[in-house]
């Protein structure tokens, strides 16, 4: 009777579908850091769909503790103009070696098409001055092998 059990549960694993090997996949994120030496500014694209995010870390004026919120804060950027959801892709991040570009560039492995991506001020001006109302990412518009180049037009006359 256990060898006849034993033969039926053997027979009826046996039959289940094997387990789908795990996907040998990478990171869905790629990170990098600014070229420009004087700030702590860290982008994130999405490789799948290109979305790009921006964070920064500052410190809190005259605080000198080391804890969780005492000495500095880490704050994120959303997409904003060009650099959410493109089409699907393989992303990455590339930065120039010049060290004061705080930009970055987008590139798509896939189809070569590139796109400058930096941290936007938006500024407002608020009687005699500006202040800055919003911050967020944007990016040129993608750029391949098969776009124009812009023109550069003359200074109207004055």
């Amino acid at each position: 009777m256990r060898l006849r059990w034993a033969l039926t549960l053997f027979m009826a694993t046996a039959a289940l579908p094997a387990p789908a090997p795990a996907m040998a996949e990478g990171p869905q994120y790629e990170f990098l850091a600014a070229p420009q030496i004087n700030i702590s500014l860290v982008y994130r694209v999405d490789k799948l769909t290109g979305d790009v995010i921006a964070c920064k870390f500052a410190l809190n004026p005259g605080k000198t503790e080391v804890g969780p919120g005492a000495y500095g804060v880490t704050t994120c950027y959303r997409s904003g103009d060009g650099a959410t959801k493109q089409e699907p892709g393989d992303y990455g991040l590339i930065a120039t070696r010049h060290e004061q570009e705080g930009g970055v560039f987008r590139v798509n492995y896939r189809t070569g098409a590139l796109s400058i991506c930096y941290l936007y001020f938006q500024r407002e001006k608020q009687g005699d001055r500006e202040t800055i109302v919003d911050q967020y990412v944007v990016c040129t518009p993608p750029w391949t092998t098969g776009s124009p180049t812009p023109t550069p037009q003359p200074a109207a006359p004055q």
